[in-house]
């Protein structure tokens, strides 16, 4: 059940590439998988997904030799220990400001003493029979991403990510840009600065940097890489279908 593969190739910065499920049915995990992806992230922050569909998702994901994360909807305790206990392979942590925040996202991950998670017997201890054999996976494979999508995370990418526990961080556009005053305007000269900075402090560093390219576009996805990127999740379930669906009909409909 559990992956390992994702939290090597990321100790190893080499390039991944997955995607956003945002739509809470397992055929829609079942098609993206087609498509030879290293790992998919439910996004539970910005999605109304509940608790059994979560754990259906990512049972669904980790069936095609997958990696499932979770895109949990803030740095929160209760809903990290929820969402490891289903069965995630790791955890995409949004709003990582400071070191303080990574901090706390890796205590609410673990188990004491390495952090305060408290313990529950779930699916991802195997209902109570495979307890031991987790906490040595937790331990050694559990994958946590600092989200980095605020210009004061970028003002402290240094600390952010030199914090022992962090295994990747990766760029929320959006929402960066937004924090700029200009939310979807990636064009802008302050946006392009935060950006740089962000590669320049990971590439001196050799640490995996992530970038959410957004629309369903091979040639961004292709510039993402040549900048270095490495953790990359490449549009979402609902792009990829309707800007095919719109792209064929356009060329019917008026």
């Amino acid at each position: 059940m559990k992956n390992t593969t994702l939290k090597r190739k990321l100790s190893n910065n080499e390039l991944t590439i997955g995607s956003w499920v945002t739509i809470g049915h397992p055929s829609v995990v079942e098609v993206l998988a087609t498509a030879g992806f290293d790992w998919l992230t439910i996004d539970i922050e910005h999605n109304l997904i509940d608790p059994l569909t979560i754990q259906i998702l990512i049972s669904t994901i980790q069936s095609k030799n997958i990696a499932a994360l979770v895109r949990v909807s803030k740095n929160e305790e209760v809903v990290i220990k929820q969402v490891l206990d289903a069965g995630a392979d790791g955890v995409i942590v949004p709003m990582i400001n400071s070191k303080e925040d990574a901090l706390k996202a890796i205590k609410y991950v673990k188990y004491p003493p390495e952090g305060k998670r408290g313990v529950g017997l779930s699916r991802a201890q195997n209902y109570g029979v495979g307890f031991e054999k987790y906490k040595t996976w937790l331990h050694e494979s559990v994958v946590i991403i600092a989200q980095i999508e605020h210009i004061k995370g970028v003002r402290n990418i240094e600390e952010i990510i030199t914090t022992p526990g962090i295994d990747g961080i990766i760029v929320g556009p959006y929402d960066l840009s937004g924090s700029l005053g200009y939310p979807g305007e990636y064009n802008k000269e302050e946006v392009k600065e935060a950006l740089k900075k962000v590669e320049q402090v990971c590439l001196d560093k050799n640490f995996p940097m992530g970038y959410h390219v957004v629309p369903p576009n091979a040639e961004m996805l292709e510039d993402t890489i040549n900048k270095g990127y490495k953790f990359i999740a490449f549009s979402t379930d609902f792009l990829f279908m309707g800007d095919t669906a719109r792209e064929l009909m356009n060329k019917f409909v008026s």
